[in-house]
């Protein structure tokens, strides 16, 4: 498992060891002891998955106290641009982002802590999504921001009139009137 950080350090990228033959191929998307020491405690609780088309923009999405999560994300099928927003005022880099390309075939995961929002967008014709979250989702504590705000200087890397959004996902407040963000020096994982 190669672990690499990102532009913002707490946001990984992870490459599992692939092992492949002519039968097909096997690998280990998650094993708790090879995970950073960081990050050993956290027990991840509930795994979901999403299946999309071209254009489908789910984001930017967060849950605030007590049910923050972190989420450990990748494709089975197809490809996403996965996206991480720095939301902890205070933090060098709040508001900044790291943007990485998802793939079934890349097989790479991005890990998003605790005091990001995160989204994706579909850039392949079918993809399958997969993540592991590290607490139960709580639709009374879902909180989300803008995914076109221009604060944020994100490159989709598919036009607006291609994008498909749920209508919650099209309202949602800019980073400077997003209620219910967190502070970079409070420990979220308490």
């Amino acid at each position: 498992m190669i672990i690499t950080k990102t532009t913002i350090p707490d946001v990984l990228v992870i490459e599992p060891k692939i092992f492949g033959d002519n039968r097909g191929y096997f690998l280990e998307s998650y094993n708790k002891e090879k995970f950073p020491s960081k990050y050993q405690f956290i027990d991840f609780v509930q795994d979901n998955e999403s299946k999309s088309s071209l254009g489908v923009l789910r984001g930017l999405h967060y849950q605030i106290a007590p049910f923050c999560q972190s989420k450990l994300v990748r494709v089975i099928k197809g490809s996403v641009l996965d996206v991480a927003v720095d939301i902890r005022k205070g933090s060098p880099t709040f508001g900044c982002h790291v943007a990485v390309e998802l793939t079934g075939e890349n097989k790479k995961q991005l890990f998003v802590p605790r005091g990001f929002a995160h989204g994706f967008v579909v850039t392949s014709e079918d993809t399958v999504f997969s993540y592991k979250c590290d607490n139960y989702y709580s639709p009374e504590h879902d909180r989300g921001i803008m995914f076109d705000d221009p604060a944020l200087k994100i490159d989709w890397k598919v036009t607006v009139d291609k994008l498909i959004l749920s209508e919650k996902d099209k309202k949602q407040p800019f980073l400077k009137d997003a209620k219910d963000l967190f502070d970079f020096n409070i420990n979220l994982y308490e």
